[in-house]
């Protein structure tokens, strides 16, 4: 059975399924998932044989290249939010977790481009969690 998952952006003008399975999921540490989160990764799953299919607003996803490299990045232009896209000539489907409303089995693969780490990124897990809101 083939699955298909159901996404879309933070003001709901985007939305898409991903029909088919993911290959990998990476946490992506690298300055420009950095810049292009605002986090200390990026979060990203990644299919060679999945189909994207956009149901509304596809108009309003953006492309961005940073010139002479392979990191490139859709989004909402309303709201912002991170969008799947597809790279390397159409052959990989790289689609934000975030960007996800359905569940998915797959796990995170590894940690990449660790030697950008972000310095206040170490030792998180030994944080307070908090349910919501700190008061």
């Amino acid at each position: 059975m083939t699955r298909e998952y159901k996404g879309r952006c933070l003001c709901h003008s985007v939305e898409f399924t991903i029909t088919g399975e993911f290959d990998c999921f990476f946490l992506c540490h690298c300055s420009r998932c950095q810049k292009g989160t605002g986090t200390a990764h990026g979060a990203n799953l990644f299919a060679t044989k999945a189909e994207l299919t956009w149901l509304t607003g596809e108009s309003h996803v953006r492309q961005f290249k940073v010139p002479d490299t392979l990191h490139q990045r859709a989004f909402c232009e309303r709201c912002g939010a991170a969008m799947p896209n597809l790279q390397m000539d159409g052959k990989l489907l790289v689609v934000p977790a975030g960007s996800l409303d359905t569940p998915f089995d797959i796990k995170p693969n590894a940690h990449i481009c660790c030697d950008d780490r972000a310095e206040w990124d170490t030792e998180l897990h030994t944080l307070a969690c908090v349910p919501g809101l700190p008061t």
